[in-house]
């Protein structure tokens, strides 16, 4: 299998080459089945790969070649298949697949259908260069690949002015965290001599590397997550990102790249469990990422809005789990949440394909009966991102608050009402997207339709994966055997053998999973009964809301806190140098030599008469004035 590893991104990248070349020329069903069969066989090569990891216990090693060599430090262009590793590559390709095949019947009338695929092909590319690189120099062209692409993708429809916006407001605050994170890297060259995993992790904290500073270092790179992953404050690029097509929301905003910032710390386990001040930082902005995400996610009327929301809510949770020592957690949560918030997702964008474009819940209800398949797998997204057993997220979820109640029992309160929180607004959505009567137009009404097999085949595998995926990590105190936890143990090995927490008690484990449970009920009932029972449609946007309500809605304002305090103040400073030091100064400054250059030649100018008379007069004087200098000189 070794030798077939640079396989598993060169046949994404083939297939980018292929139907970008050919995105003109070749016809839609070639383009959708070769971008979709490209990344079929990579995931087939990364089940091949997952289960030799798995029989064998050893990671794979590929160096392919010498990438370049300064002084001592050698960075080589190589991969790595690890246990963890391989669990990405299975999540990149498998859930990749599937949004491919999606794509084929949700993008079909578009113009710009190719171009859409060799994106998506380019995107997955650079994303499993990102977890398949066995330094972290590849790591970071996979890191930066991935925010090009997303660019791209968020703008896909870039004719319209705000879906342009909204693609530059994601690359440039991605840029605001890569730059902590390249800073992180150049510190662990300078400390380690190299950027290979290899050769960094075995020597971390160990004499002479016990008093490296690595609590700069993992801060620096925590920057670089916080911006990839969406956390506070470099956060609101996401909700914005819903402007490009659905399937791109869920492939990078739920299922791949927003994850890749909880991959790289998990990655780097061991350097942050030796930086605890840095893992407080973490757990604290994870909370409050997930707390902030959460209180806006309950007010809003747009359906991939709230699921946005709820993505950087669901993050902050990983975050959470991660500054609470939960590494397997906080992993176990991103594949989990890559199988029902992207079959969320998708599910929101056969709602949104089925009312001919329309987003806004107000306008929707009574789909029930009309899209069946539909409604039925996202009730099991919605309740297994609620934490209702024995869906997914129930298992994953609990792992990071049973940490988190271990780490800091103010931490688990707040987690536990985020999680109410999380269970209120899921179940809004639900409610008010398939129950009650049909809020659209007539015509809408009248062309009310499943979405096609494409689609919903889709559909049908990732509520599989919901409901199924949670049992590779039930918990010894629910009679399991946590599967996951022991197949990562490897990765996690130097730092769990530093944790200093004691483990939880299975009765205080059941309780601690009791009470999140029933308060994810108690918000579910409290839904219904708003909903369903009492029919309550929220106000639309001419009418006034209560205050706290109205601040929900807003998105507490932080674009517009943003805009006043760093956009128009950077604005004001560029006008200044602009007009001050580039026109008066630099420019002046030139454009003055220019001026006295060109009047002090007028007065030159007018010495050259063409007379030969004046001229010979010049000669008599200037002899003379040579003579006399002469004269007197001596």
């Amino acid at each position: 299998m070794d030798k077939y590893i640079w396989l598993i991104p060169l046949l994404p990248l083939a297939g980018f080459i292929i139907n970008g070349v050919g995105r003109n020329s070749l016809h839609k069903s070639v383009i959708g089945f070769l971008g979709s069969f490209f990344v079929l066989v990579a995931f087939v090569l990364s089940v091949g790969a997952f289960l030799q990891v798995k029989s064998t216990g050893t990671p794979i090693n590929v160096d392919l070649f010498t990438w370049f060599s300064i002084g001592s430090l050698k960075v080589s262009f190589a991969f790595l298949v690890d246990q963890l590793s391989a669990l990405m590559l299975l999540i990149i390709t498998g859930v990749g697949f599937l949004i491919h095949l999606y794509s084929i019947g949700y993008m079909k009338t578009d113009a710009g259908y190719g171009k859409f695929f060799a994106y998506l092909n380019l995107f997955v590319f650079f994303m499993l260069l990102l977890v398949l690189g066995s330094n972290y120099v590849i790591m970071f062209i996979g890191w930066e690949g991935v925010g090009l692409c997303s660019y791209l993708l968020i703008g896909f429809w870039y004719t319209n002015p705000d879906y342009a916006d909204a693609a530059k407001k994601a690359f440039i605050m991605n840029r605001i965290g890569d730059l902590g994170f390249i800073i992180g890297i150049f510190l662990l060259i300078n400390y380690f001599g190299s950027s290979a995993f290899a050769d960094i992790f075995p020597k971390a904290g160990t004499a002479p590397y016990a008093n490296i500073p690595y609590v700069v270092i993992t801060l620096l790179l925590f920057v670089g997550a916080v911006g990839k992953s969406a956390q506070l404050p470099l956060f609101t690029w996401l909700p914005d990102a819903m402007a490009g097509p659905t399937p791109v929301s869920a492939l990078i905003h739920a299922a791949t790249m927003v994850t890749a910032g909880v991959y790289m710390i998990a990655r780097s386990n061991i350097l942050f469990t030796l930086a605890p001040v840095t893992l407080h930082v973490v757990a604290i902005v994870g909370l409050t990422t997930a707390v902030v995400g959460a209180l806006i996610a309950l007010t809003q009327t747009d359906i991939k809005k709230v699921l946005a929301y709820s993505t950087v809510s669901q993050l902050g949770y990983m975050f959470l789990g991660l500054g609470a020592g939960a590494f397997t957690g906080a992993f176990f949560h991103v594949l989990t949440h890559a199988f029902f918030k992207a079959l969320l997702f998708l599910c929101a964008g056969s709602v949104i394909h089925a009312v001919s474009g329309e987003q806004d819940m107000r306008k929707m209800g009574g789909l029930k009966g009309k899209l069946p398949i539909t409604f039925i797998t996202m009730l099991i997204g919605t309740l297994a991102i609620s934490g209702i057993p024995p869906f997914a997220g129930f298992f994953s979820k609990d792992e990071i608050l049973a940490h988190a109640f271990m780490h800091s029992t103010p931490m688990y309160v707040i987690g536990v009402i985020t999680a109410m929180f999380t269970s209120f607004y899921m179940f809004r959505m639900l409610y008010l997207t398939f129950y009650g009567k049909f809020r659209g137009t007539h015509e809408q009404e009248h062309h009310l339709h499943e979405s096609p097999p494409t689609m919903t085949i889709p559909l049908i595998i990732l509520a599989i994966l919901s409901i199924a995926g949670g049992f590779i990590g039930v918990p010894e105190s629910l009679g399991g055997h946590h599967w996951l936890e022991h197949f990562l143990a490897p990765v996690f090995q130097k730092s769990t053998a530093l944790a200093i927490e004691t483990p939880l008690s299975s009765s205080t484990e059941i309780t601690l999973m009791c009470i999140s449970v029933l308060g994810a009920l108690i918000a579910l009932a409290y839904a219904y009964v708003k909903y369903v029972k009492n029919a309550h449609v929220p106000v639309s946007d001419e009418e006034e809301r209560p205050a706290l309500v109205d601040l929900s809605y807003h998105k507490f304002y932080f674009d517009e806190l943003y805009d006043a305090i760093i956009r128009k103040p950077l604005d004001a400073l560029s006008v200044f140098f602009y007009k001050v030091v580039d026109q008066l100064g630099i420019d002046g400054f030139v454009n003055s030599l220019g001026k006295g250059s060109i009047e002090a030649s007028k007065g030159l100018r007018l010495l050259q008469t063409g007379n030969v008379g004046f001229y010979i007069f010049m000669m008599v004087v200037g002899i003379i004035s040579i003579l006399m200098y002469m004269v007197f000189k001596v």
